[in-house]
């Protein structure tokens, strides 16, 4: 495989941290390293609001920027709003030559909005919770309200309004599905109710809500089991059915993404 002209920088989502054990993108890393391609990390917090986590994504990729010159940004879930974030209005546009974003909720929740319109006292105790425990396994300002808040349907009209694309960069998505709800039984609950409120989904995002940029790509398993929020991810470290593995729909990335000249 021809190499891509700059290397990539993985970009997590909400809830998690690169760290070295467990690490969050599985067996990818090692799949894109195998290409010859120096891979990096976001290291934003794991519930840090986007526009928090997009400040400190911006001073990671400037100071990248001395080494790499650019970079190709493959963010997964929140990871694609922080990024999209970055370089839209936190001065990181000159650093990147792409975004890639695989189930980032670009048009966000009909669910989550059903959800915010529960008694306020049950987000803000569970905010407490999450913030609480997540500050102590490294994250310097977690706010889960924010996060929630910022997934809801209007949060995001306003913020696509006011993040426009950069030119010059060039931006793709890929949404995931899950066949049925037994396809991933940690998803298996939000999976069936995103079903019946938006759709398909992977179990935490839209297919409809993961579309954004110049191409679109949706991926499903060749085997009935489908694909979901977190084997897109790699979580399990295994191939999802015989002849399927995400590792490869990564690599394919970087192919497609050396072809275009990044």
């Amino acid at each position: 495989m021809s190499a891509p002209r700059y290397p990539v920088l993985l970009v997590h989502g909400a809830g998690f941290r690169d760290l070295k054990r467990p690490l969050y993108w599985g067996r990818i890393p090692k799949a894109l390293e195998a290409q010859g391609v120096s891979v990096y990390y976001g290291l934003q917090d794991g519930w840090g609001s986007v526009e928090t986590n997009a400040e400190a994504l911006a001073a990671r990729i400037a100071e990248l920027a001395p080494t790499c010159g650019k970079v190709n940004i493959i963010a997964h879930s929140k990871g694609g709003l922080d990024s999209r974030l970055a370089v839209s209005r936190f001065g990181a546009a000159p650093y990147v030559a792409s975004i890639t974003t695989i189930a980032t909720p670009h048009r966000g929740s009909e669910t989550i909005d059903r959800l915010l319109n529960a008694p306020g006292w049950i987000f803000h105790l569970a905010g407490f919770a999450v913030d609480h425990w997540i500050r102590i396994l490294g994250d310097s300002n977690p706010d889960f309200l924010s996060v929630c808040r910022d997934f809801s349907t209007e949060s995001m009209a306003r913020f696509n309004q006011s993040c426009p694309d950069v030119p010059g960069i060039f931006y793709q998505s890929y949404g995931c599905v899950m066949s049925c709800p037994f396809s991933d039984v940690n998803l298996l609950l939000p999976n069936w109710v995103i079903a019946h409120v938006e759709g398909e989904n992977d179990g935490l995002v839209s297919i409809k809500s993961a579309r954004w940029g110049e191409n679109f790509h949706v991926l499903r398993s060749a085997k009935r089991r489908g694909v979901s929020h977190f084997d897109a991810v790699d979580l399990r470290r295994r191939p999802l059915k015989k002849g399927t593995d995400i590792c490869e729909v990564y690599v394919e990335i970087l192919r497609d993404l050396a072809t275009r000249g990044f």
